[in-house]
Order: C-alpha cells, then structure tokens, then sequence
C-alpha cells in the first residue's frame, strides 16, 4: 500500500481535544457593525459580478447569519467530498465500518484533476489496496478525487444525502462521484473515451456543451446555508461522535491547497475548510467555493460558506474576492 499523506492526521486531531460544545463568550460586534458586515458581503457580491457569489456567514453560537445570493443552490465540485467524509465516519461510528478497512482500486479507477494527486501519481502496477483511513485523509486533504470516488463505494451517494436529510440539511445533496461529474463536463458515458478522429473544433464544441450542462445540472449541489449548518453540526458534535468530529475536523485544517479563504486571515485564526473548484473554459469559471470554520485562539468562531459560480473574473481576481471575504468577516468578529 502507498503511504499517502497521513502525518499529522492525529497530530492534528489534537487540535480539536476539547469539548465540542462552544466557549461562553460576548457578541463580536455591535448592530451596527453587524449592518457593516451585510453592507460589505453585498458589495463583494458586487464586485463579483456578472459571476454570481453566494455568501452565508454564521455565529455558531447565537445562530444569527448574514447572507447575500443564499437563496440558490450552487455546484460543489469538492465541497461534496465533506459531507461524504462525514457519512463515512458515521458508518464508522455505527461499526458498520472500520478505518483499517482495504478498499482495492485498479488503474480504470484513477480519476484525474485531484489538488494534490496522492493516489494517480503514485499508483503502481494494475491495483492496490488503500485503507479507509488513507482515502479519508486523500480525500478531505488533499482532495484527492480517485480517493472520494473509492469512499462512494462504501456509502454510495445517495446514502450521504440520505445521511444529511437525517440530520435536517435540506439544501445539500450529493447525487454523484467526480468521475460523473467529470462525465457531465465532457459529455462522455462512464470510461467512454473521446472518439480517436475528433478534430479540435468537434472537442471545442462537444466541451462547450458539457460546460452548458454542468452549469445547469441540479446534482452535486448546496445553499450556502445548507453549507454553514453543515459545519455548525458537525462542530458541535452533533453528526458525529466526539473522536469522528475530531479526526474530521483536523483533516478540514489539513486542507491547505488551494489556498483560499486562508489568504486574508490573521495570524493565528485557524481554518478548517473544503474549498471546490472547476477548470475555467473560454474565460468562464463555474464554480469556485470554499466553506469553513474560522477559529480563534481565544476560542471564538464563526463559519463561513461562499460558492462563486458563472464567474469571469481571472484566478487573481476570483483569489483577492475570497481573501478579502476572509478578511471583512475577521475584522468584524474580532478587531
């Protein structure tokens, strides 16, 4: 088996060794600082324009939110691979799996566009064998796709919605694995292959349309809201239990690639987040998200989820909008 990734798994988890319950502490800003926060999400939103960004934050505490563009739900691309973790460790916590578990994988199971490959780079021979806690920290940290598509053989996808349904996330659904997502884009049947004489113009065209179909397939999708009460079950222990919530939350901080909301946080706030990306084609960027816990070594928190689709801004741009996000939300919960 190849070692991916794994050193700071329980290192991490650590991290995260106290109560689930959250700290007593003082609301973080006045009213009318509150009203300065709306005022500036709607300017981002904005700025953010023609694209469209979606914008959910929430005390975790208290339950208040601000929101802008939250009444639609937004592609995940590798958002989804949180909430399939969550449902993994769920079966995990019931027993019906254990994380030492083998799950084999052969070459046809490679799926590309991972953020950090850890499986199709290093994958030899025709299969290998990865545990479940390898794919787990594949999958949230180094948001391997080969790895999140192996998970949803043990809990197939809609068994994760199932699992969010349960806990009253309405707005979140997971239909399918990035393979089929990967299928919608390119237009392709599973393991169909682009036909051998396609001249160039025909792979513009048949791309073109996955792109069209993508931005309107409702499958793989989630409100910023549903995003946010997601991360606010899952810290406060109510999806999971206490060690599942841990371990879960300290492969969310291990995520550092891509480096998003991270860009315009202070120093010392910690991050546990998924961010989500699709390539861009002809200029136009259809989806690019990250949602998160922000913690503070004080112990105050507060979650942040924001889904950009339709954008056609350039990466610089679409990287300054999120880091500015970060930024805004920090400055108002803890100048």
């Amino acid at each position: 088996m190849y070692p991916i990734r794994l050193t700071s798994l329980f290192a991490l988890a650590l991290a995260f060794i106290a109560p689930t319950t959250l700290p007593a502490a003082p609301a973080p800003a006045t009213h009318a600082t509150h009203a300065m926060l709306q005022n500036q999400l709607e300017a981002l939103a904005r700025r953010a324009q023609p694209g469209v960004l979606g914008i959910v934050v929430l005390d975790p505490q208290s339950g208040e939110r601000w929101q802008v563009n939250a009444g639609r739900a937004y592609p995940m691309m590798s958002v989804f691979k949180a909430p399939v973790a969550a449902a993994v460790f769920a079966r995990i916590d019931s027993g019906a799996l254990s994380m030492e578990q083998t799950v084999t994988l052969t070459r046809a199971d490679i799926v590309a566009g991972s953020a950090v490959p850890s499986i199709g780079a290093h994958f030899r021979g025709e299969r290998m064998n990865f545990t479940v806690r390898q794919l787990l920290a594949a999958a949230v940290s180094d948001s391997d796709n080969t790895a999140v598509d192996a998970l949803l053989k043990l809990v197939p996808p809609q068994d994760v919605t199932a699992f969010l349904r349960a806990h009253g996330i309405a707005g979140m659904r997971v239909d399918m694995g990035e393979a089929g997502v990967d299928g919608v884009s390119e237009q392709l049947a599973p393991r169909q292959q682009p036909p051998a004489n396609e001249t160039a113009q025909a792979e513009a065209s048949r791309l073109q349309r996955g792109y069209r179909a993508y931005l309107a397939d409702p499958r793989n999708r989630s409100t910023p809201g549903a995003a946010a009460d997601f991360l606010r079950q899952l810290q406060h222990g109510t999806l999971l239990s206490p060690s599942s919530t841990r371990v879960l939350l300290a492969l969310l901080q291990a995520q550092t690639q891509p480096n998003r909301m991270r860009q315009g946080l202070p120093h010392g706030v910690r991050l546990a987040d998924k961010c989500g990306t699709s390539y861009t084609l002809d200029g136009l960027t259809a989806a690019y998200n990250d949602i998160g816990i922000l913690t503070w070594p004080d112990g105050r928190s507060v979650i942040v989820a924001a889904f950009l689709t339709a954008s056609t801004a350039s990466k610089a741009e679409r990287e300054a909008l999120f880091a500015n996000l970060a930024r805004t939300v920090a400055a108002t919960w803890h100048p």
